[in-house]
């Protein structure tokens, strides 16, 4: 059960922790957001979404330390 940053039209991203495992070819990820509530977000399976850093690097002031550098870490950091 990882954490993931899906796309959001109101704050650009949005944490989500993946509830069911992902296999190849599955068409959508089964997710839970912070919130509680629990979204099949559709997925290409070229471009799956950006993994969340633990909670341990948030706030990290040398961003190379990050496990995941990407623009939704980023900006959460």
């Amino acid at each position: 059960y990882n954490r993931v940053w899906i796309p959001d039209n109101e704050e650009v991203w949005q944490s989500a922790e993946i509830t069911k495992n992902y296999k190849a070819g599955d068409r959508y990820l089964h997710v839970q957001l912070e919130d509680g509530t629990e979204l099949n977000y559709p997925v290409d399976p070229a471009a799956l979404p950006p993994l969340r850093n633990p909670d341990i690097l948030v706030g990290e002031n040398d961003l190379t330390a990050l496990s995941y550098l990407h623009e939704p870490a980023v900006l959460h950091n």
